[in-house]
């Protein structure tokens, strides 16, 4: 996985804990939703690159 990519995936990932926190704090679903999303989204990039960097090896 390269840096910058397992940077990028981290920050969603975290980007999505902050907005899913602020959204439950708040009672915006609409946020806890974003949120959900953007976490799934870093998780989803994250074991993408592990893939790429499994069939490298």
């Amino acid at each position: 996985m390269t840096a910058n990519e397992k940077a990028r995936a981290k920050a969603e990932q975290a980007v999505g804990k902050i907005a899913r926190a602020a959204g439950r704090a708040t009672g915006n679903t609409k946020l806890v939703a974003k949120g959900e999303a953007a976490e799934a989204m870093g998780k989803a990039r994250e074991n993408k690159e592990s893939l790429k960097e499994t069939g490298r090896h």
